[in-house]
């Protein structure tokens, strides 16, 4: 039933991501909603499936977007890892804590795909941190608090958790 719900996940966010979000965006910058969702995923679900879902997700979202296959996969794999990790350390996860991971992962993956790009002498790294990483990690941020605040208000997400991930 998980692996169901999974692909219809992927299969669900790719047009979203695609069709839908450059509507929605703000000053050029729209949130990565696989990032989020790969988040969301390891935090409930723990490591192993944060990691896979992170794997299938880059893999199937660099496809329909210019971003390089391998690296948006280790990307969004980690990410998902490092999700499911902090997800089994923290015993009570509140919207603002996770606003603030969501909000230093996005600054990481961003920086790490600036670095990767390798900026010319026109568009430096620190022009990409200021006009790209920084507004695309606080709109991460604040879309996944959202998220996150929205579930935590309607269900009981420590006894949810706890029966998701047993």
């Amino acid at each position: 039933m998980k692996a169901l719900l999974y692909v219809i996940l992927i299969a669900g966010l790719v047009p979203i991501q695609s069709v839908l979000l450059p509507h929605v965006s703000v000053w050029g910058v729209k949130p990565d909603i696989g990032f989020i969702a790969v988040c969301l995923v390891g935090l409930f679900g723990g490591e192993l499936e944060g990691l896979l879902v992170g794997l299938a997700l880059g893999w199937v979202m660099s496809l329909f977007s210019a971003e390089d296959l391998t690296f948006s996969m280790v990307t969004k794999g980690g990410v998902g890892y490092v999700a499911g990790l902090a997800g089994r350390q923290v015993a009570h996860l509140t919207p603002v804590a996770l606003v603030v991971g969501l909000l230093v992962t996005s600054c990481l993956a961003g920086l790490l795909t600036a670095v990767a790009l390798k900026p010319n002498d026109e568009q430096d790294l620190w022009w990409a941190l200021r006009a790209v990483v920084l507004p695309q990690a606080c709109f991460d941020a604040v879309v996944g608090g959202a998220l996150y605040w929205l579930v935590w208000n309607r269900l009981n997400v420590e006894r949810w958790v706890s029966e998701y991930r047993a």
